[in-house]
């Protein structure tokens, strides 16, 4: 962390498979240029980026990137590092779009997300959950949660309501990750329901770095949003606002939008959207230094 008065945040977006990749090769492209952002004093993770969070401050960026470049292993029909996959039968995809687009606004929206989510729930006998939970801890190179102050974004799946989950909370890092990844149905945390903490405001989240000088948002989906432009949920806006209050923000986005979209859980593109985060990671390291510094 920062020893002197100027204060970091790094934000982490959601982008599915391909998204985790290439938040870890950015990451470790910058690093092996002398920039090190995991040590921000504030390290916001949704969704992918959660995961990715988790990942960074648990071990080696380097490490996490060679793991992410080698060849897969055999094929377990799961995608590596983003959302859990759907029921199924369920386009999830469709699904949410048809909730966004019947919703009056932001809280309308996650109400109506949350409930639908419920209904999952209500037909499933919890083994969806924890076989989720149990493919999150694989994921993560440690159990605990760092000393680091990380926060990771869900949603509340019985009221609608935004959560954001820290070191203080008493729910273990594998459950907020795996809370902030479920698209489909919820993650179960005892007698609670979350859903993903993309439906938070949006796939970034960056507002949470609101008070830090220094703010860095890697955005896999490239700042954007599912939601309607007038609910003011878009990254720009956020970013806008963070610089209001007299913070300066640099903001990144993949150079290929093909390695994500619709593509994003494709586990075949993990390693060329890695390769393709770290070559941005080192040629853009000298403006992060910049920033950081």
């Amino acid at each position: 962390m920062n020893t002197d008065s100027t204060s970091t945040a790094l934000v982490l977006g959601g982008g599915g498979s391909s998204g985790n990749a290439w938040l870890i090769g950015v990451v470790a492209g910058l690093l092996e240029a002398g920039v090190d952002v995991t040590r921000a004093d504030l390290i916001v993770g949704t969704s992918a980026g959660a995961t990715t969070a988790a990942q960074l401050l648990g071990g080696s960026p380097r490490g996490l990137y060679e793991a992410t470049i080698a060849p897969l292993p055999p094929a377990d029909g799961r995608p590596a590092g983003g959302p859990r996959a759907s029921r199924p039968g369920i386009n999830h995809l469709e699904r949410t779009t048809a909730i966004i687009a019947a919703s009056s606004g932001p809280e309308d929206m996650r109400r109506r997300l949350a409930a639908s989510a419920l209904e999952l729930d209500a037909i499933d006998d919890g083994s969806s959950s924890q076989r989720w939970r149990e493919i999150t801890a694989s994921r993560l190179p440690s159990s605990e949660w760092p000393a680091q102050r990380m926060l990771i974004t869900a949603v509340d799946a019985r009221t609608g309501e935004p959560v954001i989950f820290d070191h203080d909370s008493g729910v273990p890092l594998a459950d907020a990750v795996a809370a902030s990844t479920s698209s489909g149905l919820p993650h179960r945390i005892g007698d609670a329901r979350f859903i993903d903490g993309g439906y938070r405001t949006n796939a970034d989240n960056a507002d949470l770095a609101a008070g830090h000088d220094r703010v860095l948002v890697l955005s896999p989906f490239g700042g954007r949003t599912r939601s309607p432009r007038e609910w003011g949920l878009h990254l720009v806006d956020q970013v806008q606002t963070l610089r209001a209050a007299g913070s300066l923000v640099e903001t990144v986005f993949p150079d290929d939008d093909s390695l994500f979209g619709a593509a994003a859980m494709n586990p075949r593109l993990r390693a060329p959207a890695a390769r393709a985060g770290h070559e941005q990671g080192v040629a853009l390291a000298e403006r992060v230094g910049a920033l950081w510094s």
